[in-house]
């Protein structure tokens, strides 16, 4: 069971904080009876925002994206900017796993599973997302081991996972880095603990998915053992 607005965040309908504003205006039924705030459902429950059911019983559709840069990580944009969604062709209501931010391309899933994405999101479970950073300047032996032993940004420690120096010149360099979180512009905010701007950053894996075969605005279907390979994930 989940809190009511986590439920709803998780099926792409609108933000946590926009869910709380629905329930608490009255905007939102549970089994057919107006909800609270901080109530608990299942995703098995009959959810209406705005008198839109948004959970109905539909076939699951997985999706893996190569997001180009300056696309919109959501499921809509208020702005009318071009979103992720935008780009998949599919009739059900679908919506990203985690988010990439506006300038960085890459790896990205979408689904309408919000039990997978619910699993996929939560700290807990540690799934390694691999980036390729451009950086200004030079990565010197000490901040490589500085970032390879872990660097605390806002009092938590951001768990480095691997960590490859690709190829440098004379003021920018690439660099290969695994994280098992996603807080916002946390890749930029580690080079920047060091002194170096992140100019370009792709994710070029997720877990054990990658980006093979695509190219950027591309995207395919999850096979069904991919899926069940993500599942068996959870809670390891």
């Amino acid at each position: 069971m989940e809190r009511l607005q986590k439920v709803i965040a998780s099926c792409g309908f609108c933000s946590r904080r926009k869910a709380e504003e629905y329930i608490k205006n009255g905007q939102v039924k549970v089994n057919n009876k107006v909800a609270s705030l901080g109530m608990r459902v299942s995703y098995d429950d009959r959810i209406e925002v705005l008198n839109t059911l948004i959970n109905a019983k539909e076939d699951k559709e997985y999706y893996l994206l190569y997001k180009p840069s300056n696309i919109i990580s959501s499921a809509c944009d208020e702005l009318g900017r071009k979103t992720v969604v935008d780009l998949i062709d599919s009739n059900v209501r679908i919506y990203p796993v985690g988010r990439l931010d506006y300038d960085t391309s890459g790896l990205i899933l979408l689904t309408n599973d919000g039990v997978l994405t619910n699993f996929l999101s939560h700290p807990k479970n540690e799934i390694e997302k691999v980036y390729v950073a451009k950086v200004k300047g030079i990565i010197s032996p000490k901040e490589f081991m500085q970032l390879k032993k872990g660097l605390k940004i806002d009092e938590r420690l951001v768990k480095v996972t691997y960590l490859k120096v690709l190829s440098k010149n004379a003021d920018t360099c690439y660099v290969k880095i695994g994280i098992v979180e996603g807080r916002n512009h946390i890749i930029k905010r580690l080079f920047s603990f060091l002194g170096h701007d992140v100019v370009k950053l792709k994710r070029v894996s997720y877990a054990f998915l990658n980006l093979d075969g695509l190219s950027k605005g591309e995207y395919r279907k999850l096979s069904v053992k991919e899926v069940k390979r993500l599942y068996s994930l959870v809670g390891k």
